[in-house]
């Protein structure tokens, strides 16, 4: 697909661009409705194809639950782990700017099948959850208050860590919005072990040496959007003296890991990506 259509869209789904707007601006590139129809169903995430491991696995066990947030808000996230009783590592999936979809809940599960206790936070618990209209859920993350939902993250950690079927140990990763969450995650709690961010943009530099988590950083090579601050953020971390690893996975763009939108996806550097990602948690979470 022309990378210039991949832009736009990575435009209209990361800054305030109507879908009207979006739409006129796509038409006008491809040349006809007909053929902006045909780019946009490669681009939006088609959830018919989301669950790669089913909902009713044998060897998972999934259920809806709640913690409390801040301010008053009950949260609330789809949890997943083995059906064998043991005490595991847990990991808070964090979503992308469209809240709590099928696909990230099939990353949960994802999670899970690897061994861990999987959380995955529905950020947009405080409006009732995530909406099936994904404009509305990208409306609805913008009107977030990112202090609290910082603490609504760092909750969700905290909930986990009490559970009786946690190790203690703990990790999190996430997908551009949540790739970002990641990174502020892992500037403002201390007891977290492991941090993945895919494609998120990076945390104030000042922050950076709270960092006490080992850091895996996934960045694709043709988002230029969010790479731009990846000097800084290495700098800052090389300065702090924080253990990390950062991958560039050249010729890919933004939500490459998102198998549901076939534009974007790129098999071999999703499979490698995921390939570290467990090799960290194996490492860090037991």
């Amino acid at each position: 697909m022309d990378q210039r259509i991949i832009n736009l869209f990575d435009e209209y789904t990361h800054a305030p661009l109507s879908r009207k707007e979006f739409l006129e601006r796509l038409t006008k590139l491809v040349g006809s409705t007909a053929l902006a129809a045909t780019a946009l169903a490669a681009l939006e995430p088609g959830y018919a194809q989301a669950a790669t491991i089913d909902t009713t696995a044998d060897d998972l066990l999934t259920e809806t639950v709640t913690w409390p947030g801040a301010a008053g808000v009950t949260m609330k996230g789809y949890l997943a782990q083995p059906k064998k009783k043991k005490k595991r590592g847990a990991v808070v999936v964090i979503h992308e700017n469209r809240g709590l979809t099928p696909h990230i809940q099939d990353v949960t599960r994802r999670v899970a099948q690897a061994g861990y206790l999987a959380l995955g936070v529905d950020a947009l618990s405080e409006f009732g959850g995530t909406p099936a209209n994904e404009d509305e859920g990208r409306q609805l993350i913008g009107k977030l208050d990112a202090d609290k939902t910082l603490q609504n993250y760092l909750a969700a950690l905290a909930y986990l860590r009490a559970r009786p079927d946690c190790n203690g140990r703990t990790g999190c990763v996430g997908f551009c919005w949540g790739g970002a969450m990641a990174n502020k995650l892992a500037t403002h709690d201390p007891k977290l072990d492991a941090a993945v961010a895919y494609y998120g943009t990076q945390p104030k530099a000042e922050d950076v040496p709270n960092i006490k988590a080992r850091l895996l950083l996934h960045y694709a090579g043709l988002d230029e959007r969010v790479n731009a601050g990846i000097p800084a953020y290495e700098a800052a971390l090389k300065a702090a003296n924080i253990p990390y690893q950062l991958y560039v996975y050249e010729g890919v763009n933004h939500a490459f890991n998102n198998d549901t939108s076939p534009a974007r996806y790129n098999a071999a550097a999703a499979q490698l990506a995921w390939q570290r990602t467990l090799e960290l948690f194996k490492k860090q979470l037991g």
